[in-house]
């Protein structure tokens, strides 16, 4: 089961949020995600966890507790949709994208 977590610190590692987790199940991995550009964290981040329930159990005792001197949001992480690189969005057009033709 896939578990994503918001307002994390900006000093939790993978190892700490992972850490956490593990107090109810087995985590198969836990990824803090950084800024390309900086490689500094921004304050979310995924865990993976070998089972549903165990996942259910995570998130249900870890919603909205306080980790490393913040309160976590803890939910399960929807499916990565597929974003557009072309510059267009759909929605509302134009989004100043970098494959420009000039």
């Amino acid at each position: 089961m896939n578990i994503y977590v918001s307002n994390l610190s900006f000093n939790t590692t993978d190892e700490s949020l992972g850490g956490l987790f593990s107090e109810y199940g087995e985590v198969t991995s836990s990824k803090i995600i950084t800024d390309r550009d900086t490689g500094k964290s921004r304050g979310f981040g995924f865990i993976e966890m070998s089972s549903e329930e165990e996942g259910q159990n995570a998130i249900s005792k870890l919603n909205e507790s306080e980790f490393e001197g913040k309160t976590i949001n803890v939910n399960v992480a929807r499916p990565k949709t597929e974003r557009n690189s072309s510059g267009y969005n759909s929605r509302n057009g134009y989004n100043g994208g970098t494959n420009r033709r000039w």
